[in-house]
Order: C-alpha cells, then sequence, then structure tokens
C-alpha cells in the first residue's frame, strides 16, 4: 500500500499541482485541451486525505458525485490529488482497476471516465526513467476524472487528437531529463 507523510499543507498540494499543469501540461501542450478549462476555472482540484486504498475509492465515489451533480460549465473535471496513498507505481496501477471498478458501478451511463497520473508513471516495455514516460508524471499521485461528453467534443474539435501521444513524447524526447527538471524547478 506504501502510504506516505506530506509534509505539504492542501493549498501547498494544489498550488504545485497547478504549477506543472502550467509549465509541463499547458506549456508543453501535452494536452491541447487543459487550457481552456484552466483558464475558465472549471477544475476542481480534491486533495485527500486518504491513507489506505479504501478510503481513497471513497473520496473517488464523493468526487464522481460532485463532478455528476455540477454542470461542466462550473466543474468540467476533477484532479483527485491523493499524496498519502498509492506512492509505489505499481500499488497505484493494480489500484485502477478497483477505481474502473467504482466507475462502472457509479456511472453505467459511462459519462465519466478516469485519467491517471503519477510521479513514477510508467508505460509498459519502458523503462522507469524514460523519457517517454513523464507524459505521465505528476507532483503526486492524482486521478483525473473527465466527463465523456467533453472528451468527445475535444476529439471532434481537434483533428489529429490520435497523434496527440506520439507528438508528447517527440516533445519531451527534445526536451530531455534535464529540460524537464529546468521546466518544473528551474534547476
Amino acid at each position: 500500500m506504501n502510504t506516505q507523510q506530506p509534509l505539504l499543507s492542501d493549498s501547498q498540494i494544489v498550488a504545485a499541482t497547478v504549477q506543472w499543469l502550467e509549465r509541463a501540461v499547458i506549456g508543453l501542450n501535452l494536452c491541447p485541451f487543459a487550457k481552456a478549462v484552466h483558464v475558465k476555472k472549471q477544475i476542481r482540484y480534491a486533495v485527500s486525505t486518504a491513507t489506505n486504498t479504501d478510503a481513497l475509492l471513497d473520496d473517488l465515489r464523493h468526487e464522481l458525485a460532485l463532478l455528476a451533480q455540477s454542470s461542466a460549465e462550473k466543474v468540467e473535471t476533477t484532479l483527485l490529488i491523493h499524496p498519502m496513498v498509492l506512492g509505489d507505481f505499481l500499488d497505484y496501477n493494480d489500484f485502477l482497476a478497483e477505481a474502473e471498478a467504482v466507475l462502472e458501478e457509479l456511472d453505467p451511463m459511462h459519462e465519466f471516465q478516469i485519467a491517471s497520473f503519477h510521479p513514477l508513471y510508467q508505460f509498459a516495455g519502458t523503462q522507469p526513467d524514460d523519457i517517454d514516460n513523464y507524459t505521465n508524471r505528476s507532483p503526486f499521485p492524482m486521478l483525473h476524472l473527465l466527463r465523456e461528453a467533453s472528451v468527445s467534443q475535444a476529439v471532434l474539435a481537434f483533428p489529429d487528437a490520435a497523434k496527440i501521444f506520439d507528438k508528447n513524447i517527440k516533445t519531451l524526447r527534445r526536451l530531455g531529463h534535464g529540460g524537464w527538471k529546468q521546466l518544473l524547478h528551474g534547476l
């Protein structure tokens, strides 16, 4: 389960997440859909105090209910940040099946989806430090809750949506590890 003690307040955790969003996700255009919802302040940042997966699943249920009850104009998407549980990527990766099961249980109409981000994210077939993994590396483990209708609309508006992943890999390979560190930390 690999829990970790946060040394940061919720506001510091959100600030670090916003910095990552602005500098990496939006700054490198890793997600061409992120800028609009960020500028319109339609992203909900929920910091979980869960220290085990059962509590995190409860938080996931709560956040999905809030998202379902909110209009897209008010809350388009939610970042459920969980700094005290699932710090180990393999545990996190295994947990995603449980998160998807909760989504299936609560969302029979498939209105939402979950995207995954983690500080140690690793795609199958890569080495842990391969720069390709950094497309999904965030400052803290998090579950990104998205509206399926918004994703479909964004994909229609972006003619080469299927090429985003390949473009991101090329961007990060050009940037390299040194460029990534400088981007996020000014090192």
